[in-house]
């Protein structure tokens, strides 16, 4: 579960369970990445008060957006508030990359595409047109892209891993070329070939940011595909197995119960008890 606040007016303080307390101001977004407790508060360290009954009940409702009020007078901070959810098991190098607390947006300019995106979220919410929640999810995603996009900007030369590799323009390369075919039987001359270098230059470099050879990437890569696929599709395993590029339907079987602990139909069967089991 990532968790999102975007300040609209004023100044507040965002702090992680046992972290450190970060300033924020209008126009500037954080996100927390791994669905740790936090605290937004006015002030810096300040204790968090319990959830009031009527704001778990409306949470729980499924009635989105809806709006709470803290304290009495003029309002000294807005905070338009959300979050996104996906799947990081089995294997979801982003969210396996991404800090636990990242900050974005510029106080100073009120027409970045943070300020666009909650300005949009906010008329949207405001009218309550018809698909409304469908636009509000789609700009929630956006603006995360938007907020990895400007995390990704200020790694510094040095860094590694998968993040830093997608702008590395050989490794970048090599995931888009896998990440575009999944299914296609690569070897690493081929992979080489695609991005025009040797294959012990590819797979030293490769290696070096993303942590595992091309090929053992795409072995992970596709289970991460199979197990969308399986939660979130009615695609028989066999057909799953076809589209990720496994001949058989064993032997997919045999790869995803290594890789993952459990067969695939044991997969699906305990992922989707496990969503119908979830509160709404």
């Amino acid at each position: 579960m990532i968790a999102y606040h975007v300040v609209t007016t004023g100044r507040c303080f965002a702090t992680a369970v046992g972290g450190q307390a970060l300033p924020l101001e209008a126009g500037q977004v954080v996100m927390f990445t791994n669905g740790q407790p936090h605290v937004m508060s006015s002030g810096p360290n300040m204790p968090a008060d319990p959830p009031m009954p009527d704001v778990l009940e409306v949470a729980a409702s499924g009635k989105k957006p809806f709006c709470i009020n803290l304290g009495s007078g003029a309002a000294s901070v807005k905070l338009v508030c959300g979050y996104l959810a996906c799947d990081a098991r089995p294997y979801n190098p982003l969210i396996e990359n991404l800090p636990p607390v990242i900050t974005a947006g510029d106080p100073r300019s009120g027409e970045g595409l943070i300020a666009q995106f909650v300005r949009f979220a906010v008329a949207e919410a405001a009218d309550k047109h018809a698909g409304s929640e469908s636009v509000l999810t789609k700009l929630s995603e956006l603006m995360f892209i938007d907020v990895v996009r400007r995390y990704l900007e200020k790694l510094p030369a040095e860094q590694a891993g998968w993040l830093a590799g997608l702008r590395d323009p050989l490794v970048g390369k090599a995931l888009s070329l896998l990440h575009a075919k999944p299914a296609h039987d690569w070897t690493l001359e081929e992979l080489a070939n695609e991005a025009g270098v040797s294959r012990s230059v590819l797979a030293e470099r490769f290696t070096q940011f993303v942590g595992m050879p091309p090929i053992q990437y795409l072995a992970k890569w596709r289970m991460q595909i199979a197990a969308e696929l399986l939660t979130g599709s009615t695609i028989n395993v066999a057909n799953i197995a076809a589209r990720i590029g496994y001949e058989s339907e064993t032997a997919f079987s045999r790869a995803f119960k290594k890789m993952i602990g459990v067969a695939p139909s044991a997969w699906r069967r305990t992922m989707l008890d496990d969503r119908a089991a979830a509160p709404r």
